[in-house]
């Protein structure tokens, strides 16, 4: 247990602490510069993936083009860890600002480049930097904020989510028209330099300087274990089949880096993740609840606004808009969720309520076929977001109730890599599952041409969708409802885990407000009050 002189813990005074006071308006600018860092790192990838086509009929390289995003997903997942531990290690402002100015710089570096070899390594780059901008986001918060009062933020943050989903592809488009692709890089120089000015000028937080030095080897294996894991999820089914000899190779080599990692942290004297950490029951559940939102989240806003484009006719260009329904839900519960959990410091019942509601609107996604409505399908995506919005922000702001201050910083990092690493299962996984349905019946509806218009990939663009005479046409509406029946289907099956896990989380007081003198005696997740010398 820490000591109460560190931590600022005081049994003796804790049930008469004064109610938090408003939060001061320097307080509140710090915020508006974390939102605009959280949404550099989320919009970046929606806003380049529109500007794609146009990159590619520019710079050539159609071969490499997936390693465009796969160099970043594989850069941020393997930097995610690394920058919650430098924050913990050496002072959360200026690792969080170094994590900006790379991001820019890969972003200017990106805009710049002349072939694709350059962009996809330039585009590494900023996935360096956006790495740290999700973790130094949630760890200043929670800092910052205690978690009784954190719950108020949720809003906030889901908002951020909601526009850079709907409106990535709106700007991505209409900037590449424009402007020129290049642009799609350059925006992010002046959102990101007013984040660095308002976090310079606002953000004082305690500054300490650890001794210890940084666990290389323990780096070196989490990121040889979680590349081989990213890319046998983006390469498995798609470059490589299944049982390939190099899928085979990147498993093996993944599975004994990450025996390797986890037996490492048990030596080290600075463990990257800590493992003491997951003895918190709150926490190590978190962490599943966490990856199988992410594994949902990503796979279902990869194949609705295809199914709503393919089947129901949507315009492409407005793709972002297909998803308002399940968004906007997902920001209601969340505002709903946050301000309850502050009012009443009480948090179990969202995540149980998260998993039913989303193994439902996964099911009845599933249900969906070639008569579906968009009415029909905007109240199934409602269901689904009202679920994910239970559970997107509950599930970081019961991991950091789950730990010391001291490690707030891996606490952030390693839930935040554990819905990286969801996302990037749920949309392998479920792409697979997808496009080998879409195939199967493709054969069956219109045989040799079927096969022949989805030998190189299941999913068409509406360009060559309209170019198919009117049966395969039919075949292939038919064929992608069926795609996306057996992907939400197994999305709900998994969204089962979400709800066992629900049940078995343990109601801790979030630090922050009333608690009872022996609350914080008896409860073995509990973890200090927090104190920083904020702004």
């Amino acid at each position: 247990m820490a000591d109460t002189a560190q931590t600022g813990a005081d049994p003796v005074t804790s049930e008469k602490r004064p109610k938090p006071e408003k939060q001061p308006k320097s307080v509140r600018v710090v915020l508006l510069a974390l939102m605009i860092a959280m949404m550099l790192a989320m919009l970046d990838n929606m806003i380049v993936g529109t500007a794609m086509p146009t990159i590619v009929g520019e710079l050539g390289g159609l071969e490499h083009l997936s390693w465009v995003v796969t160099g970043y997903t594989l850069a941020t997942a393997a930097a995610t860890p690394v920058w919650g531990k430098l924050g913990d290690m050496y002072g959360r402002k200026a690792t969080f600002l170094t994590s900006i100015v790379i991001f820019l710089i890969g972003s200017a570096l990106s805009g710049m480049a002349q072939d694709m070899g350059q962009l996809i390594g330039f585009r590494a780059v900023q996935g360096l930097g956006a790495g740290g901008l999700m973790v130094g986001v949630m760890a200043i918060i929670g800092d910052l904020i205690p978690p009784r009062e954190r719950g108020k933020y949720q809003g906030m943050m889901a908002g951020v989510m909601a526009l850079a989903m709907i409106g990535g592809p709106l700007v991505g488009g209409t900037i590449t028209d424009n402007w020129g692709w290049r642009w799609s890089f350059y925006i992010n120089l002046p959102l990101g330099a007013v984040a660095l000015v308002l976090v310079t000028a606002v953000l004082h937080l305690p500054k300490k300087r650890s001794q210890a030095g940084i666990d290389y080897l323990g780096v070196t294996l989490l990121t040889v274990g979680i590349t081989s894991i990213v890319l046998v999820t983006t390469w498995g089914g798609s470059e490589y089949a299944w049982t390939s000899a190099r899928i085979m190779e990147l498993i093996g080599i993944g599975v004994s880096s990450l025996i390797g990692f986890v037996f490492w942290q048990t030596k080290a004297k600075e463990p990257v993740v800590p493992l003491h950490i997951f003895r918190s029951r709150n926490f190590t559940l978190m962490s599943i609840i966490g990856f199988i939102t992410g594994f949902v989240m990503f796979g279902a806003t990869l194949f609705l606004p295809l199914y709503q484009q393919s089947v129901q006719g949507a315009s492409a260009t407005n793709s972002g808009l297909l998803l308002l329904p399940m968004l906007g839900a997902m920001l209601v519960t969340s505002l709903v969720a946050g301000r309850v959990t502050t009012n009443s410091g009480r948090y179990k019942v969202f995540p149980i309520a998260g998993g039913v509601l989303m193994i439902t609107g996964l099911y009845l996604l599933s249900t969906m076929d070639t008569g579906t409505t968009r009415l029909t399908s905007g109240i199934f995506m409602a269901v689904l977001g009202a679920g994910m919005g239970c559970l997107m922000q509950i599930t970081m702001l019961v991991a950091q109730n789950s730990v010391q201050m001291q490690d707030m910083g891996v606490a952030s990092s390693s839930t935040t890599l554990f819905r990286t690493l969801g996302s990037s299962f749920g949309v392998a996984i479920m792409g697979a599952l997808f496009n080998h349905r879409v195939q199967d019946v493709m054969a069956e509806r219109a045989g040799a041409l079927g096969s022949k218009v989805t030998e190189q990939s299941a999913q068409l663009d509406a360009a060559s969708l309209a170019k198919l005479p009117a049966a395969a046409r039919e075949a292939y509406q038919y064929a992608v409802s069926s795609g996306t029946h057996t992907a939400f289907l197994l999305g709900s099956v998994v969204a089962v885990i979400v709800l066992v896990a629900s049940l078995f989380v343990k109601e801790v007081p979030l630090k922050g407000g009333p608690q009872k003198p022996d609350a914080q005696q008896g409860e073995a997740d509990a973890a200090p009050m927090p104190i920083v010398e904020a702004v």
